[in-house]
């Protein structure tokens, strides 16, 4: 089985790969969706609800539906303030974002819209909720979000992601009752949904200007150092993948001061400058080194170059010696630099991960004298404790992170691609390394992790037996030649359910869990004794999962 490349990965994309996307939006506007089929009825994963119009699984109704949802949501909870309304460059975000704004105007809520129709990174968004609620007046009404993206996935996807008042993505008890009360909707109808048009819309006395990009810019340097930056000379490249955060860029070189070069800031919504990815799709994923082939080939002219997704809340680094650095390589770095560099914060400020994400990190905190919170997938995990300031740090293995100001206070409770890019250059200014040499350095210290992802198509019955797996249900004694020393199905950190299961054993791993967005299932494994050992932990962990699956289906 496994993870079956494509002879076009890396490849520049072809145009018969292109979507149409007159057709993708005279899609999202004519289609409805059939509720009693369940790939049309609303879903939120594990970050809002993702579909293409041209599966009827995003449409104008389901945005519509979901909406009036949040709104009654907000009304429910006394959620008072305005809303934070950000979109990213799919072609399908600023036709949603325009079906969203005409429930919001005709619900009364006060919106916030960056002027111009200018793209809103999610960090942007995370960031003025929390200047908002934070702005110290006890009376000041709790303000929220909605980001129009779905992330990294192909240019044929929409997406809708709800951000309460904590800034951060909405946990599973929220995202559920929105989504059940949007199939409602889509079960009448849309009867009760509150709607005018969208011309009255933009035009009502709730919907306001916020300029996300000059707040957020500006304030950079409460979170990375960038006088060392500016002090260092550093020569800095960015490839914003067309994303949302293509005039960040421009604007965080001119107030900083900063040597800082941005290789394009071309916005296309068939993202048609991409180079396609391992299977041959076209997906703005920063972590991947076929999607990042244009700013790999550019590594030598850069003392460190950096990338962020669609709605920009991941990153990818890239360094002349290293190239692209691995996620957990990247995150295992930041974890030791940020607890080392950060004076101000507090001595009981924890470090949050995933179970997919490196055991590298563990090791890393250990002998920082640091508490891991290792938490089930999903950057939800983490918000309460970005906000309240008990994390530091918090990543997932996906290239998402986000940390605490240089004062200890929050700076976002959702992914920030754009502070996680950056603080490479600060390392590197401030250490003489850059994150690759400084990753040398770590593992010589504590061992070099080998880690891997395989995938294999699961349907829903059979993603369902995975997410419900127990561990009495894992046979196994032994990992690769090691005594299995743990098999879990809730995180250590939090005792949520992983939705899957990780065993581990004395130098490696596998977690298995199916994917929230594809009829596939994820494999992850790691290996502190090299690459064969991986090898025969993932084969391992493939045979188990499967033989629990034709159990489970059979």
């Amino acid at each position: 089985m496994g993870t079956h490349q494509s002879p076009l990965a890396g490849q520049p994309a072809p145009a018969s790969v292109l979507i149409d996307v007159d057709k993708l939006l005279a899609a999202y506007f004519s289609e409805r969706p059939d509720p009693s089929v369940a790939a049309q009825r609303v879903a939120f994963g594990t970050s809002g609800h993702r579909g293409s119009s041209f599966d009827v699984s995003f449409n104008e109704w389901h945005v519509l539906a979901i909406t009036q949802a949040i709104c009654d949501h907000r009304r429910a909870r006394g959620i008072a303030g305005p809303l934070f309304l950000g979109i990213d460059t799919h072609a399908l975000s600023q036709p949603a974002c325009d079906s969203a704004l005409e429930v919001l105007a005709a619900n009364g809520v006060d919106v916030m819209l960056a002027p111009g129709g200018e793209f809103t990174p999610t960090p942007a968004v995370s960031h003025a909720i929390l200047a908002h609620n934070r702005s110290g007046n006890t009376n000041t009404a709790q303000a929220d979000g909605v980001v129009v993206t779905p992330s990294h996935n192909p240019p044929r996807d929409g997406g809708f992601k709800y951000n309460p008042p904590h800034g951060g993505p909405a946990g599973s008890d929220i995202t559920q009752a929105i989504g059940a009360a949007a199939n409602r909707y889509l079960e009448q109808g849309l009867q009760g949904v509150r709607r005018i048009p969208l011309a009255q819309a933009l035009r009502a006395s709730t919907t306001h200007h916020h300029d996300f990009l000059r707040h957020y810019v500006d304030d950079l340097d409460k979170v990375i150092d960038m006088e060392w930056i500016r002090a260092s000379g550093l020569r800095l490249g960015v490839d914003p993948l067309g994303g949302a955060g293509v005039h960040y860029w421009p604007a965080i070189a001119e107030r900083w001061q900063i040597d800082l070069s941005v290789l394009s800031t071309v916005v296309d919504p068939q993202f048609g400058f991409m180079t396609l990815d391992w299977d041959g799709q076209i997906r703005m994923d920063p972590s991947s080194r076929f999607a990042m082939e244009r700013l790999i080939a550019a590594k030598d002219r850069f003392d460190i170059a950096f990338a962020c997704d669609t709605d920009h809340d991941r990153h990818g680094i890239v360094t002349p010696g290293a190239g692209l650095l691995a996620s957990n390589h990247y995150l295992s770095v930041v974890v030791d630099y940020l607890f080392c560099h950060r004076p101000q914060w507090s001595a009981h400020a924890a470090v949050g991960k995933t179970v997919v994400t490196t055991e590298l990190i563990e090791r890393v905190a250990a002998r920082l004298q640091r508490q891991v919170f290792d938490v089930p997938v999903g950057f939800k995990w983490f918000s309460q404790g970005l906000l309240d300031g008990s994390l530091g740090f918090a990543g997932e293995e996906s290239a998402g992170a986000a940390f605490l100001r240089r004062d200890a206070t929050a700076w976002t409770t959702d992914k920030d691609g754009i502070t996680a890019a950056l603080l490479a250059a600060e390392m590197t200014a401030v250490t003489g390394s850059d994150p690759g040499h400084l990753y040398r350095a770590l593992t010589a210290d504590l061992g070099e992790p080998f880690a891997d992802r395989v995938e294999a198509p699961a349907n829903a019955q059979q993603k369902q037996a995975l997410a419900a797996l127990s561990a009495d249900q894992i046979t196994a004694t032994s990992l690769a030649g090691e005594a299995i020393t743990a098999v879990c199905t809730q995180a250590p950190g939090n005792g949520a359910a992983i939705g899957g299961i990780k065993v581990s054993a004395l130098s490696g791993w596998y977690a298995a869990r199916p994917s929230g967005t594809e009829d596939i299932y994820k494999i992850y494994g790691e290996s502190f004794r090299g690459t064969e050992h991986l090898a025969q932990i993932l084969a391992e962990a493939q045979k188990t999962v499967d033989a629990a699956l034709q159990a489970a289906s059979s």
